[in-house]
């Protein structure tokens, strides 16, 4: 009996053994997995702080492009606003508080394709740059080559138009025979000349228009201002013309179809006011020029 229970102490030693090796080894196990783990946590975020610098360096170099004040083809702008786009993004992801293996991997392929654009980029903006200096020179050149082209153009231009001015003087419709009567219109409708203020209502400005193989033949607006005996303009102020340079108001307008054929031409102007005693003044307009005057006396 006493041999048996030495035996039963010995197994229990062993036991004890046991349990303490598993619970090293347990021990051990988590230890090293949590340094690992820790290990691990550390690399991450010291290769996310990495990410985010080399994000920030890409950017600086798009930056750069801007600040060298270039004309950027509709293509290089685009694919700038992609890359802009692409950093935007990273940036965002690398702001995440966890970051997993996949997503570490990812964001290191976007960003290695990020540096292969930058390089491109660059290239197509250095090439650019080459061009507009190269086109530059030439255009300077040029500039210095037709000086003397171009002062000799620009005389010729002023010339030209000291031309068309005189060509415009000499087409402008002239009046003649410019005569001017006034009527009364009685229940009838028949209309009566009058020579009294009392009793006119309207005026009739009747005139030629001289020859002039100059004048466009064809369609002209003919323009009347009225002036009363105390000079005054007679007109709509919403009745606007351009003439003499300037915008003037009119009493009355028609439209004519010039063919230079001697044909009589007639205004119609109906005086929305009292006629007053006195002298009324008219003047004629056409291809805003002054085309012939009259006037009447009214008693």
């Amino acid at each position: 009996q006493k041999v048996s229970g030495t035996k039963g102490d010995h197994n229990k030693v062993y036991f004890l053994i046991i349990v303490i090796a598993a619970l090293i080894g347990t021990n051990a196990y988590l230890y090293i997995k949590d340094r690992q783990e820790s290990e691990r946590f550390v690399t991450v975020s010291n290769e996310k702080d990495r990410l985010k610098l080399e994000v920030e360096k890409i950017e600086v170099e798009l930056d750069k492009v801007n600040a060298i004040n270039l004309s950027l083809t509709n293509k290089l702008l685009e694919e700038q606003g992609l890359a802009r786009q692409k950093i935007a993004e990273l940036k965002s992801a690398l702001q995440k508080g966890r970051f997993n293996k996949d997503e570490l991997l990812k964001a290191q392929n976007e960003i290695r394709e990020l540096h292969e654009f930058v390089k491109t980029y660059n290239e197509d903006i250095n090439r650019l740059q080459q061009e507009n200096f190269l086109l530059k020179n030439e255009r300077d050149s040029l500039a210095k080559s037709s000086s003397k082209a171009s002062e000799r153009a620009n005389t010729l231009a002023r010339r030209n138009s000291e031309l068309n001015d005189k060509v415009k003087t000499g087409a402008v419709l002239r009046a003649f025979n410019v005569g001017v009567a006034a009527y009364k219109v009685k229940n009838s409708g028949k209309h009566i000349e009058v020579n009294s203020a009392s009793s006119a209502k309207k005026l009739v400005i009747s005139f030629g228009i001289a020859p002039n193989p100059l004048a466009t033949k064809d369609y002209h607006k003919i323009y009347l201002r009225v002036f009363d005996p105390a000079g005054n303009l007679i007109a709509d102020e919403s009745n606007m013309f351009d003439a003499e340079s300037q915008q003037m108001q009119y009493s009355e307008m028609i439209t004519i179809s010039y063919n230079d054929d001697n044909t009589a031409y007639s205004i119609q102007w109906v005086n929305p006011k009292e006629f007053i005693k006195g002298t009324y003044t008219v003047i004629l307009y056409a291809d805003g020029r002054t085309m012939g005057k009259s006037s009447i006396l009214l008693k």
